[in-house]
């Protein structure tokens, strides 16, 4: 894909779907500590920090009250959400990419034409995302 601007930098583990929280993510969620570690998350990704896209439990994960031992107790659900934005993103799980490009491809792939209902629309946070702008979208028109 790209070569990372950050040379020596280790990609952080990421979950594909999770491009798409952190678009819509207006600082609710499963717990204060989740919503904390989240927003510490945030900051630190538009740094544009280089990224390896997994379908397991990530960095954001740590913090949640679903992660049981760095299993997630809704793992179908969420696995499926990652499979589905690879998949229409074009990308393979491993792949390492800088945040702002992976976020770009959600935006342009997914949020732009309208398909993340289709991803995760039984989401319990669907209304956040349904009634919200992507904070990408104006990075990437």
């Amino acid at each position: 894909m790209c070569h990372s601007s950050h040379k020596n930098a280790q990609a952080i583990p990421v979950r594909p779907h999770h491009g798409m929280c952190l678009a819509f993510f207006i600082g609710k969620g499963y717990s204060e500590g989740f919503s904390a570690h989240m927003e510490k998350m945030l900051k630190e990704f538009q740094k544009n920090l280089p990224v390896r896209l997994v379908v397991h439990t990530d960095e954001i994960c740590s913090a949640c009250p679903n992660n049981e031992k760095n299993v997630c107790n809704s793992t179908e659900k969420v696995e499926a959400y990652d499979r589905k934005v690879l998949e229409i993103c074009g990308i393979s799980e491993g792949t390492e990419l800088d945040f702002l490009e992976f976020v770009g491809i959600i935006q342009e792939k997914i949020i732009n034409p309208g398909l993340r209902d289709r991803i995760c629309g039984d989401c319990q946070w669907n209304e956040i995302c349904s009634s919200h702008q992507s904070r990408w979208e104006v990075f990437f028109r």
